[in-house]
């Protein structure tokens, strides 16, 4: 589109700084000196928009795009011939120019039917009386990236966040789905702060085998134990392998893609009912199209992240959370989230929340449905109408309204999927915050997932210090572990790994496998899959690779775990510890250049959301 100059970027910047739209809308625009053509809203042909803002015309500030495209200087003769090149008219520049963020990529399975998705999005865009202009970003999928995908979400978001500041848009429609891909866009919003939406690709449908609903991919890890201890056959795990994932759209339990759909939505950043239609249904095409009108009203209000994204509907967006027994996943990137927002969000708030959350939301893997009994029984609005008196009813949404308006007509249709208030599936929510002296800064567990006898476990540590060690001796026969040891693995979090992979569900020992053992209490400063279940103690801090408390346990060591009080212990003297960490040295660094080596260098631990220290706004570093 041509030259962007960074002074241009630093006004439109100053401009987010305003407390309010009607704040902005009085300060007015900081520009360059160069002339510019006035931007109508409207051209006189074009039919009045469904939903006009509230806002006479001579309130709203000008249209961003109208200093690339109404100057009369040089660069707008270049930005409008340029542009008038792909077919744009006169007529199309002087409108409100949307971009579209369209994360689609052939190695990205979540994400596979974004091109026909984009479409829907550009016929809402139009319908409204903007116009649309698709732009790609880095795209990261789960299954495919290595060593993980949590190494590239900051590099994802400052992508986005490049992209936003740098070209002429008035506001963004965030197409994401996969797991990292949605926070990613969240914080990139957070901080280039122009009016922004999120469109997420939608579930799966469930898979199906022999009459029994399927599950990606919490489905995955029981084929492939049964396959392991020797319960299924190869022929067996291929038949599964094929009916598990049978459409578009990503894992169809409550993981963390899903819940962080979930999140958007309670966030008010995405249009209600969005998160749970499956990626299949006609439905999802409809909301794609609602989606793009809406993207011009926010603009027409000037209505943008911060101010959706509060204080107020972050803890919206926890209570949601808890009460669904989502991802671990979620902590992490609402912290980081919360700090692009110049917002500090301790693990104290996150187990406050969880502790006068009840837990209603009976989906996998801690309960017994999936998001396509979710999106039948009334999805997200129905979830927060159930949970109203908790919820902080007055934060505005994209809708233009408040969630209270938003979810005044929803209704629960189906109570076996969505518990009652006053009847939940748990007292408490689905995550507990840990702490004690092998995890001073807080370590994760989802309690609804735990198997109920390891909820209080004492047991004898079998420690491994690196991902190659476990995938070397996990399986071996003369391992002295039993039912009742701790697995621990370390050196495994964001800069020991790095980038903390999902591998903090440790596989259960062949040995003991096949005896029947299915769950263990297993703890790492890894993270885990959304999908995951299990006594799973995971994002220790701060981790062992820095010196944390985790990389003194050794072999036969003590650990108590006790969910209720919160409590994560190594029975070990402070004396002796402390003669462990006289003789610890750091392991070695594995990137000597390149992003790795930015990465290792500069990224927060989980307690602090794993986002770069030089992404933080002042005071926050």
């Amino acid at each position: 589109m041509g030259r962007v100059d960074r002074d241009d970027r630093a006004a439109g910047a100053e401009r987010t700084k305003a407390s309010s739209p009607v704040d902005r809308a009085a300060a007015g625009p900081t520009e360059r000196g160069a002339t510019i053509r006035t931007s109508s809203w409207r051209e006189a042909d074009e039919p009045e928009p469904q939903a006009p803002s509230e806002r006479k015309d001579s309130e709203r500030p000008p249209l961003r795009s109208a200093a690339y495209f109404g100057e009369q200087e040089l660069w707008g003769f270049i930005h409008r011939s340029f542009t008038k090149s792909m077919g744009y008219t006169e007529a199309d520049i002087r409108r409100p120019v949307i971009g579209i963020a369209n994360t689609f990529s052939e190695l990205n399975k979540c994400h596979s039917h974004f091109r026909e998705l984009t479409d829907y999005v550009k016929r809402g865009v139009w319908q409204a009386g903007g116009t649309p202009m698709e732009f790609p970003t880095i795209s990261i999928g789960e299954p495919y990236i290595k060593p993980t995908t949590m190494l590239l979400r900051n590099l994802m978001a400052m992508d986005t966040e490049e992209m936003l500041s740098g070209h002429p848009i008035d506001g963004v429609v965030l197409l994401g789905g996969c797991d990292k891909t949605v926070p990613a866009q969240l914080m990139a919003a957070a901080s280039a702060n122009i009016p922004a939406i999120v469109l997420t690709g939608g579930p799966m449908l469930n898979g199906r085998l022999g009459g029994r609903a399927l599950g990606a991919c919490t489905d995955c890890y029981g084929f492939t134990l049964d396959h392991k201890a020797g319960v299924i056959d190869d022929a067996q795990l291929a038949v599964a392998e094929n009916a598990i994932c049978r459409s578009d759209g990503h894992c169809m339990v409550m993981g963390t893609a899903s819940t962080m759909a979930s999140i958007a939505e309670a966030l008010g950043m995405a249009l209600p009912g969005s998160a749970a239609i499956p990626a299949p249904d006609s439905r999802r095409r409809h909301m794609a199209v609602a989606t793009g009108r809406q993207i011009v009203e926010l603009v027409r209000r000037d209505l943008r992240p911060r101010d959706i994204m509060t204080e107020e509907a972050m803890a919206n967006a926890i209570t949601v959370t808890m009460a669904s027994g989502g991802s671990t996943n979620a902590i992490i990137h609402l912290i980081a989230i919360a700090q692009r927002l110049g917002r500090r969000l301790p693990l104290d708030t996150f187990d406050a929340i969880s502790r006068r959350t009840p837990f209603l939301l009976n989906l996998r893997p801690s309960g017994e449905y999936q998001m396509e009994e979710y999106f039948e029984a009334g999805g997200v609005p129905a979830l927060m109408k159930e949970l109203l008196p908790l919820l902080h009813a007055d934060c505005v949404t994209v809708t233009g309204g408040t969630v209270a308006d938003n979810v005044a007509s929803a209704a629960v249709l189906d109570r076996k999927v969505i518990r009652p208030l006053a009847e939940p599936l748990e007292p408490e929510g689905g995550i507990a915050v840990l702490r004690g002296n092998l995890a001073p800064d807080g370590a994760l567990i989802k309690q609804t997932a735990v198997s109920p006898q390891l909820k209080r476990h004492v047991g004898r540590a079998l420690v491994f210090d690196s991902p190659a060690d476990l995938q070397a001796r996990i399986d071996d026969p003369e391992l002295e572990v039993d039912e009742h040891s701790v697995l621990v693995l370390r050196n495994a979090g964001p800069i020991g790994a790095p980038g903390m992979p999902e591998i903090g569900q440790i596989p259960i020992p062949k040995k003991l496998l096949v005896r029947g053992v299915r769950d263990m209490v297993r703890i790492s400063d890894a993270r885990i899959s959304g999908t995951s279940y299990g006594a799973l103690v995971v994002h220790a801090a701060p981790e062992a690779a820095i010196g944390g408390p985790l990389a003194l346990v050794r072999d036969g060591d003590e650990i108590e775990l006790d969910i209720a009080a919160r409590r994560l212990e190594l029975r070990v003297g402070e004396d002796e510890l402390a003669r462990r960490r006289a003789a610890w040295t750091p392991p070695p660094r594995q990137y000597d250049r390149g992003y790795g080596r930015l990465f290792q260098e500069r990224v927060l631990q989980a307690d602090r959301g794993c986002d770069f220290d030089f992404l933080l706004p002042p005071g926050l570093d």
